[in-house]
């Protein structure tokens, strides 16, 4: 889909005019399931894109993908500053992050070792003072990094990871949001620009992560900032960002487990480095089951968008690019079908999440859902501080599309005061879970610990059943992508 014009964007929408006038219709005359819940505007808007990702003429990868790194150019209100990060001469993170991955894995899971590259990034602040058509400053990125900071006002720092199905999009695609949470909580990000799939497979984003992580923490010469103590970080993403969030803890998180020194240590640009834990992780609408084997994906189709499970009659095959299918053949766009289950690609599968930082989770009545309240509700039973939100009807990254309504900006008002009470006064932080209405934002008290419908052993039988199922091909590689 091509929306880079006026004119391509009216193209694209001719064909659905059919589709607006039933949908306008049947939520006029209170027909639709979520006339009741939504306003007309939102539930357009959910049924265009969901006509758009089901296309019965999917684009290639490589046309998908290029179409979304299109970057809009900086303007208004946000201060961005690029950045390059240089990978370190010591090979201590790949080496980790192998040992980390080889210790969570089964027999039979398979991935190739990634190579440490340079990592490109943009930070990203709030501009006071300017409309929203003011051009960019003619300044060196240096220049702009000081402009950014002399609007800083708390210690917030929030290493941020687009989502995008861990294939589409970049920085650019999400300088509205961080430019937001930046506003919200006074703070800064840093969004790092990860490497993409298929031609980079797990673990390259990963590795990606946790390079600008130590990056955030230990700035090697030259970088713009001054060290970060992890106390002031918070890590943070959407959708697939937000499994490269949840992923990236849980490496932290093994690599003190197995390490056999408190805190554990690492050479890092000329330097022996402590890992610490974050003050926090906060994710909206996070993936974090690649499998796609629970309820919700087929139970709360009605209010999102994405692609459901489809049957074999119904597989569609995306079309042959340079970019896919792999040579050798992969099966998965991020990684091999056997690693579907590994806690690393799918953070569900993950049975320890003890020693945690706080973690917020935001999502709506979406798809992806029940994912994410089974880690809530593991998380919670291990100790973990868990700050559990659902709001009613809404699609997946619904604040992120509809940032005009009420619920949105109450959402955002929510993730960053999170971001800054985890930097501030992480002992404020409390143990919570709250169902949000979609008109009347009443909010409606739910048990954390509760909020899994399956227990762990359960959910791992259900992500390996999923996985055989692709293994043996009754499911297609096209089968769980969106098909723009």
């Amino acid at each position: 889909m091509d929306t880079s014009s006026p004119s391509s964007m009216l193209r694209a929408l001719l064909p659905k005019v059919p589709l607006i006038f039933t949908t306008a219709l049947a939520h006029t005359l209170w027909l639709s399931p979520t006339s009741t819940k939504v306003d007309l505007k939102t539930e357009l808007i959910v049924r265009l894109i969901r006509s758009f990702m089901n296309s019965p003429s999917p684009t290639p990868i490589s046309k998908q993908q290029a179409w979304s790194l299109n970057d809009p150019g900086i303007k208004g209100k946000i201060w961005i500053s690029k950045v390059n990060i240089p990978p370190p001469e010591e090979d201590d993170i790949r080496a980790v992050l192998v040992h980390a991955v080889e210790s969570m894995k089964e027999d039979g899971e398979i991935y190739t070792r990634p190579e440490i590259e340079p990592v490109e990034a943009e930070w990203t602040g709030y501009r006071s003072g300017v409309d929203a058509r003011r051009p960019r400053l003619d300044l060196s990125e240096e220049q702009h990094y000081a402009k950014l900071m002399g609007e800083v006002s708390s210690d917030v720092t929030i290493l941020y990871f687009h989502g995008g199905a861990f294939y589409l999009m970049d920085p650019s695609s999400h300088r509205i949001p961080t430019s937001r949470l930046a506003q919200l909580t006074g703070g800064r990000c840093l969004s790092v620009r990860y490497r993409l799939s298929p031609k980079y497979a797990f673990p390259c984003a990963l590795l990606d992560a946790l390079m600008a992580y130590l990056y955030l923490l230990y700035p090697p010469p030259g970088s713009f900032h001054s060290p970060v103590p992890a106390s002031h970080v918070v890590i943070a993403g959407d959708s697939a960002g937000g499994n490269l969030s949840l992923s990236l803890l849980q490496l932290i998180l093994e690599i003190r487990r197995s390490s056999p020194t408190r805190p554990p240590t690492i050479g890092f640009h000329g330097q022996t480095v402590p890992i610490p834990i974050p003050a926090g992780v906060a994710v909206n609408s996070a993936w974090l089951d690649m499998t796609r084997c629970m309820p919700s994906v087929v139970k709360n189709a009605t209010y999102d968008y994405l692609p459901p499970p489809l049957t074999n009659d119904h597989i569609a095959q995306l079309p042959r690019c340079e970019i896919w299918p792999t040579d050798p053949p992969r099966g998965d766009l991020y990684c091999d079908i056997s690693m579907l289950c590994h806690p690393l690609v799918s953070p569900l599968a993950a049975k320890d999440w003890s020693g945690a930082c706080p973690l917020w989770l935001d999502y709506g009545q979406e798809m992806l859902v029940d994912e994410g309240k089974a880690v809530a509700a593991l998380a919670r039973k291990q100790g973990v501080v868990v700050d559990w939100q659902e709001w009613e009807a809404m699609p997946h990254c619904w604040s992120m599309i509809f940032e005009g309504l009420p619920a949105a900006k109450k959402a955002f008002a929510s993730w960053a005061k999170f971001c800054g009470d985890a930097v501030g006064s992480a002992e404020s932080i409390r143990t919570r879970g709250k169902f949000v209405k979609a008109k009347s934002l009443k909010e409606h008290e739910v048990d954390v610990e509760a909020l899994g419908e399956f227990g762990r052993e359960k959910v791992l039988e259900m992500m390996q059943e999923a996985r055989r199922k692709r293994e043996i091909g009754e499911e297609g590689e096209a089968k769980l992508l969106p098909r723009l």
